[in-house]
């Protein structure tokens, strides 16, 4: 095993053992749920977003596989003080990670611990894992109070 595949066994399993940010925030004021069929992943965030579209304070709950607990409890703190537009450039780098075809070199820089989700692009059923916190975060910026899907 390489050890990219090391550092992704082990960072996905610390994460799925000892999420970050899950718990419930006292005063989100956005939210969405997130629900992966296929899988049977549920996932619910909370924000706190200030005026300027920054997240001061950002948290999830819900049941999922190692991957999707993983991805959320990462994705947490990659964006916690980051504004609107940053997640979307953010999430956009990690779609690419985790979306390119099998044997095409993909470079994306500034991922930081997110970048162990690149072999999730050999299993394209766990892709869905691996996104499914991303699409929630997305419906709950949008405000609109929708389900995030991952179908």
């Amino acid at each position: 095993m390489s050890d990219l595949e090391d550092l992704y066994q082990a960072t996905i399993l610390d994460h799925k053992k000892s999420p970050q940010n899950f718990r419930v925030l006292d005063t989100p004021n956005r939210q969405a749920e997130g629900h992966n069929p296929l899988c049977g992943d549920k996932l619910n965030l909370y924000l706190d977003v200030d005026q300027e579209n920054r997240i001061r304070d950002i948290s999830f709950q819900g049941e999922g596989c190692a991957i999707s607990t993983a991805s959320a409890s990462l994705m947490t703190q990659a964006i916690k003080g980051k504004t609107q537009t940053e997640v979307e450039e953010i999430f956009a780098r990690f779609h690419k990670l985790v979306t390119t075809e099998i044997g095409q070199q993909v470079d994306i820089p500034d991922l930081g611990k997110l970048a162990v989700f690149s072999g999730v692009r050999e299993y394209p059923m766990r892709v869905k894992c691996a996104t499914l916190a991303w699409h929630t975060l997305r419906a709950a910026l949008a405000d609109r109070g929708e389900t995030a899907v991952t179908e």
